[in-house]
């Protein structure tokens, strides 16, 4: 049994066939030494670039039909329902099925906060969902193992919640911008939507997703590539290995100038890790380009003010290096 499970997983998630069809591709065909630095960049990058191109679609189509059933005003009542921390963990739940970056997480925001939910509760849906959904952990298995991609999502929901719990303990509605409680709700709960509806939302939802992150992908694709056959791994170790203390704050700080989403960043998480840098260090560059982002501070600085903002980011950052350093402490239980 476990063997058959071995097998599906190498072959739908890692996609080991394809990874042996681009090497036939390149070697028999082209007639390019796929053991040399170029032949094996352009494996890397080809392999990558349609093994993630694959997955999203097939994981954003299955992931968009079902969120067909959860539009903003039925999410909102769900939310509704639950009070204090278990608001919280709903909420964080509900963000792992919103297949968004963080730029795009805020009009939900500002529709939840202006349909009345606490404030706290709205934050750990919008530190959640960009962070930990479901696509995102369907890569990071086939990228790295399960292991891994179930640790990431459970540190990523506590972040979430503890996050959203502490911005509601501070109290801190005041710092909402006062359009945002003003902003116009629309009524909609899903349920007079056809199949074929959903259907079409959900494909829809795939190309404009992928037109979206395609260049990121690529862009991402490329500097592992880079990164993996390039660059000395003496060099990378000597900034970023396992030994050294500053790297998770190192990897934290530098991902905050990047925009891109988790499906651009896995690649250069993989090419680091492949290069002696820690578990660690490698996701908290990760969660810190699609949490922290510049553009995404920048979007969110238009609906609340400065103090809330920083305290934010703050607990998003320094969240994401206690569970960096977790991770590189306890490394050797998923590799």
């Amino acid at each position: 049994m476990s063997s058959v499970f071995v097998w599906l997983n190498d072959q739908l998630l890692r996609m080991q066939w394809l990874s042996d069809l681009v090497t036939l591709l390149l070697r028999d065909v082209i007639g390019m030494d796929v053991g040399s630095r170029m032949g094996a960049s352009v494996h890397f990058f080809l392999y990558d670039t349609v093994k993630i191109f694959i997955l999203l679609s097939v994981l954003i189509f299955s992931i968009s039909y079902v969120q067909s059933f959860f539009p903003p005003e039925r999410t909102r009542r769900i939310l509704g329902q639950h009070k204090g921390l278990g608001a919280n963990i709903v909420a964080a739940l509900l963000g792992t099925i919103t297949p968004f970056c963080s730029c795009s997480s805020i009009p939900l925001f500002i529709g939840f906060t202006s349909a009345g939910l606490p404030v706290g509760v709205t934050f750990s849906f919008l530190i959640s969902s960009p962070l930990v959904d479901l696509a995102s952990v369907i890569l990071l298995a086939s990228i790295f193992n399960w292991g891994i991609a179930l640790a990431y999502v459970l540190v990523g929901l506590v972040l979430a919640v503890l996050g959203g719990t502490l911005i509601s303990w501070m109290k801190m509605e005041h710092q909402i911008e006062e359009f945002v409680f003003t902003a116009p709700v629309v009524s909609h709960d899903g349920g007079t939507i056809t199949r074929r509806e959903r259907l079409s939302y959900a494909r829809d939802q795939v190309i404009e997703i992928a037109s979206r992150v395609w260049p990121y992908v690529l862009i991402g694709v490329g500097i592992g590539a880079a990164i993996h056959n390039w660059i000395p791994q003496d060099l990378i170790t000597g900034l970023l290995g396992q030994d050294k203390w500053w790297s998770v704050l190192v990897a934290t700080i530098a991902g905050v100038p990047m925009y891109a989403d988790i499906f651009g960043t896995l690649p250069i998480a993989e090419a680091l890790v492949g290069k002696g840098v820690g578990l660690g260090t490698a996701l908290a560059f990760m969660m810190s380009v699609t949490a922290l982002s510049l553009p995404s501070m920048i979007m969110l600085k238009r609906v609340v003010k400065l103090p809330l903002l920083v305290v934010f980011a703050t607990i998003v950052a320094l969240g994401i290096v206690v569970i960096g350093y977790l991770f590189n402490a306890t490394a050797y239980l998923f590799i």
